[in-house]
């Protein structure tokens, strides 16, 4: 990592450098299956920085939206589909 990633200015406070750095690291796995347990542990911290999205009807995408503007390049459809299985094993079900 060059100095020039923490010289940046953080895309979110809330979620913090780390997790800027995680999300890019996240960019460096091959396939879907590989990124999908850390794009769970990515979730979890955008979640818990920003409890306020939990009742937001577009939160999936509100996630997706932060994650990329921190640097990770994954499709939308992975982000939605491990937002909404967190979602479904707290019994929050999606129509």
């Amino acid at each position: 990592m060059s100095s020039t990633e923490f010289d940046a200015k953080m895309i979110d406070r809330q979620v913090g450098r780390n997790a800027e750095l995680f999300a890019r690291a996240i960019n460096d796995l091959d396939t879907a299956e590989q990124r999908y347990p850390y794009l769970r542990i990515l979730v979890s911290i955008v979640e818990q920085a920003h409890p306020e999205w939990n009742q937001a009807p577009q939160k999936d995408r509100q996630i997706f939206r932060l994650i990329q503007q921190m640097g990770a390049r994954v499709d939308e459809a992975e982000i939605v589909e491990v937002v909404r299985v967190r979602d479904e094993e707290r019994g929050y079900f999606y129509d």
